[in-house]
């Protein structure tokens, strides 16, 4: 019989805290590995995909022109469709991607994104074969769009298929360096542009229409097929399957590469900047608007080997099954130095960023399996499966924070201490930036450690906080958002413990309301009303497996949250 193991946190004093999304206050961080799935056999890989008909065959594009088939045990010999004599390949040209129809499983139409032998952006529909779903029919190639370019780089690359059934691909701004003819801020260009199409026109060319919600339809100075404008050379890029973000990875000019996001549901009818500036930096703004017009990117890196990078490979948020710690984690890499980025949401609507280095340069391309398993390729002719090596010792336990005469406490505990450097202490108010209050240099011991700091302000107002963790090796993760309400006071003090691991005790000086239960990943797995109940209560629970769960009470000024840990 498994024994209950309380971990109680320490009495956390709260004025009004507001609570952030219980998975992000997890900072167990997990530590992504490159494994080897295939290391022979295929020639310049840059996309990998499931086909979404439930087979969980891996279709991998070649860049000289070919699809190949991974069915699970080996790689084919004969390729899905070889349409090598209709491109242009070397350099950033070539078959660049595939996506398959939502419909696949019925209608067999798949889409392709390739240079052809004039070298102009091309977007063509196949079919495969109806006896034989190992094989396109390279008869029913047709042309949907051309887009002429007039340099051989900046071609973007990538297509996905949207929530709404729509094709959704990224045009690179024409190439040469600089946008020197100015595509991307030019509306009656495609270059540089998000472009979104309705492609259920089987029969009739060009074998697709325009959206009637597309966001320019009633502008005559932009173009009727374009989504979002400003972008430099989107090579790879994709949609959340859970939640349908949009994530935009731009590779740069000279200094910087950024990662764009879009929240689903949002509109599109953005523009992301390029050429008037390069991420958050200004890089050529004659006849630009101010930065504020434009959408920024969430992420940016610098052109610094060591720590960052030199071109950009958009990923994927994983989303599989096999690796619950990996959950919303958004993956993307740096084709030069090899740096790998994990990015998720800090709850408080900002990101924390995590990097990782020493994992295999050249990926070209990330892709997802039909089951959610992540893939990266190499373009030296490797694929990787996308696993989790490790997971950091969770480092933060509790952070709240209380409002004092004069000045605002600050309480956080942490765990394995030894591994951290500092904490620097941020703070911002409802309209105000990011900035730095201080920092407490870390205990360099092991076990559990309680941390307190104190803010000196006359605000009355909200404040909001986070620390910023650097690490003994220099990286830095940032901790969930809480809010200190300078007009109220108050403290709230929970003690849960488990009995015979079926029962909750509770012992609240303030009323509590409801109780979530989360599991390590972050899944619910009890969410309960308990009216208003103050002092001492009990709640019973379903079987709890091994592991460590996350208690949220919420009470009437806000939240508490807490960990147990079974064994």
């Amino acid at each position: 019989m498994r024994k209950p193991v309380l971990r109680i946190m320490k009495s956390l004093f709260f004025s009004t805290v507001l609570f952030f999304s219980t998975h992000n206050y997890i900072q167990a961080q997990p530590v992504v590995g490159f494994n080897n799935f295939i290391t022979s056999g295929l020639s310049s890989p840059v996309d990998i995909t499931g086909a979404g008909d439930g087979t969980n065959r891996l279709f991998i594009v070649e860049q000289g022109g070919r699809i190949r088939i991974h069915n699970g045990i080996s790689l084919l010999a004969t390729p899905f469709l070889d349409m090598s004599t209709l491109i242009t390949s070397g350099g950033e040209r070539g078959l660049l991607s595939v996506a398959f129809h939502p419909d696949y499983e019925t209608n067999r139409y798949f889409f392709v994104y390739y240079t052809n032998l004039s070298g102009d952006i091309t977007i063509g529909r196949y079919q495969a074969q109806a006896g034989n779903p190992n094989l396109a029919d390279p008869l029913s190639g047709v042309v949907l769009l051309n887009i002429p370019k007039p340099f051989s780089n900046h071609n973007g690359g990538d297509l996905n298929f949207g929530p709404d059934g729509y094709l959704y691909f990224g045009t690179g701004d024409g190439g040469s360096g600089g946008d020197p003819n100015n595509y991307s801020q030019n509306g009656l260009s495609l270059l540089g542009k998000m472009i979104r199409i309705d492609v259920n026109n089987f029969l009739t060319p060009p074998y697709y229409t325009i959206p009637a919600d597309n966001p320019y339809v009633a502008d005559p100075t932009v173009d009727d097929h374009i989504w979002a404008l400003g972008l430099r050379n989107p090579w790879r890029w994709s949609f959340d399957r859970s939640t349908n973000d949009m994530w935009i990875a731009d590779v740069g000019q000279g200094s910087w590469e950024e990662v764009n996001f879009r929240a689903a549901g949002s509109t599109g009818g953005v523009n992301y900047g390029w050429r008037c500036y390069e991420g958050n930096a200004p890089y050529n703004t004659t006849g630009c608007l101010p930065q504020s017009s434009y959408t920024s990117p969430i992420f940016v890196y610098p052109h610094v080997f060591a720590t960052g990078g030199f071109s950009i490979t958009g990923g994927f948020v994983y989303r599989g099954t096999e690796y619950p710690v990996l959950q919303g984690y958004y993956i993307c890499a740096d084709y030069v130095s090899g740096n790998v980025w994990l990015i998720n949401s800090d709850g408080g609507g900002g990101w924390i960023t995590r990097r990782q280095a020493g994992l295999p340069g050249n990926i070209s391309g990330f892709g997802e399996a039909d089951n959610g398993t992540l893939y990266a390729v190499s373009l030296g002719g490797s694929v990787y499966k996308v696993d989790v090596t490790t997971v950091l010792p969770l480092s933060l336990l509790s952070f709240s924070g209380k409002k004092q005469p004069g000045y605002n406490q600050l309480f956080w505990e942490v765990t394995a201490s030894q591994n951290i450097r500092r904490f620097i202490v941020e703070f911002r108010g409802e309209s105000s930036n990011w900035q730095a209050s201080g920092d407490v240099q870390a205990v360099n011991q092991a076990g559990d450690q309680q941390y307190q700091f104190r803010h000196y302000t006359a605000e009355t107002g909200k404040l909001f906080y986070r620390l910023q963790i650097e690490e003994d090796n220099g990286s830095v993760t940032y901790s969930p958002v809480i809010s200190i309400n300078g007009k109220e006071t108050g403290k709230i003090k929970v003690f849960p413990t488990v009995i015979n691991n079926q029962v909750l005790q509770v012992v609240a000086e303030k009323e509590v309301t409801g109780i979530t239960i989360l599991d390590g990943a972050g899944r619910t797995i009890l969410l309960r009303s308990v009216g208003r109940q103050q002092g001492y209560f009990t709640v019973s629970l379903p079987a709890l497996q091994r592991g460590m769960y996350w208690v949220q009470l919420q009470t009437v000024t806000g939240n508490e949250t807490t960990r147990i840990i079974i064994e």
